[in-house]
């Protein structure tokens, strides 16, 4: 296999709540003034990530993986998950609120869709004044309780509205009812999968005159009642990996580089990079590739040394 970082074309996606900010901040593309995800790297089927740069331009993430299962997933991963790359990036812009919803657990995922899970984080990479993030409940609920709200519309009055900032950090576990609020550029990690569990909406409706499904029997076994601390805290110590997020299914690190960061690792599992400010180049063997706020790079897992070299704020992310 070439060995180089991969880049992939992102996949834009039009959304009720999405605005300008992929373009104006993160340099994308948008097709629309309500674009509001760009899933920069995904194996979901009917949206498989295309390489953008080097040798294996226009080639798909599942046919790269296909010829080459250990040199980019890494031993332990291809023993895991086979063929299958167990995670999705993705860059949103919230111009509006999103919809409340949560996600169902690996056991419920696979018996009622035949499909991960969907365990997630969010980093903030811009937050207007006043934004907010809906996480959880404020305290210990019930279905009963829930269904008593919801069907009031006064669902909101028992959730966890938290103002955020840029570089606050949430983690979310499957279960957990939550929305990013309108004004917050976010990036997303979470398991491959693209099951959503939305149960309220706010009663919009679309340019049609027509409100989105919702899931609420779905929901009502999926919902974690409990409270949940979702905020984690974490170092900002330059040129290290400072732990944010450890999981079974990702772990992600925030690195404030400002100069050079050496790295080397073994071979068991991929590396991505996800660039949220400034500029920075990954260089090894007298190759240098560089990048910007808005990339995020794929290293296969063979590329065991390597450099970040510039002044950026990056996640790293692998599984452990």
């Amino acid at each position: 296999m070439e060995v180089y970082p991969l880049l992939f074309k992102p996949i834009l996606k039009d959304r009720i709540w999405g605005g300008t900010k992929l373009k104006t901040k993160l340099n994308k593309e948008i097709p629309t003034q309500t674009t509001g995800e760009s899933w920069e790297i995904s194996t979901v089927p009917g949206d498989i990530s295309v390489v953008a740069n080097g040798i294996y331009k226009s080639t798909n993430l599942n046919e790269l993986i296909e010829k080459y299962p250990e040199e980019i997933l890494g031993k332990k991963i291809h023993k895991e998950f086979g063929l299958d790359f167990p995670l999705l990036f993705k860059f949103l812009d919230a111009k509006d609120d999103l919809s409340i919803q949560l996600h169902p657990n690996d056991e419920l995922a696979k018996k009622r869709h035949n499909s991960f899970g969907k365990t997630e984080m969010w980093y903030v990479m811009q937050a207007d004044e006043n934004a907010k993030l809906i996480v959880g409940f404020k305290q210990k609920s019930s279905p009963e309780e829930y269904l008593k709200h919801l069907n009031n519309k006064t669902l909101v009055s028992i959730l966890d509205e938290i103002p955020v900032k840029k570089g606050d950090v949430f983690f979310l576990e499957t279960g957990t009812i939550h929305a990013i609020g309108a004004g917050v550029v976010i990036a997303e990690i979470q398991q491959t999968s693209d099951i959503t569990y939305r149960i309220y909406d706010f009663d919009r409706k679309d340019i049609n005159g027509n409100t989105r499904e919702l899931h609420v029997d779905l929901a009502l076994e999926a919902i974690n009642y409990e409270v949940i601390e979702s905020k984690k805290e974490y170092s900002e110590i330059p040129n290290k990996s400072n732990l944010a997020v450890k999981c079974p299914y990702f772990t992600t690190n925030v690195i404030p580089l400002n100069g050079k960061y050496n790295k080397i690792k073994n071979d068991d599992a991929f590396v991505v990079y996800m660039c949220t400010e400034g500029e920075f180049s990954i260089q090894y063997h007298h190759h240098k590739f560089d990048f910007q706020k808005g990339d995020t790079i794929l290293l296969p897992s063979i590329l065991t040394e390597f450099q970040l070299i510039g002044e950026a704020n990056l996640l790293e992310i692998t599984i452990e």
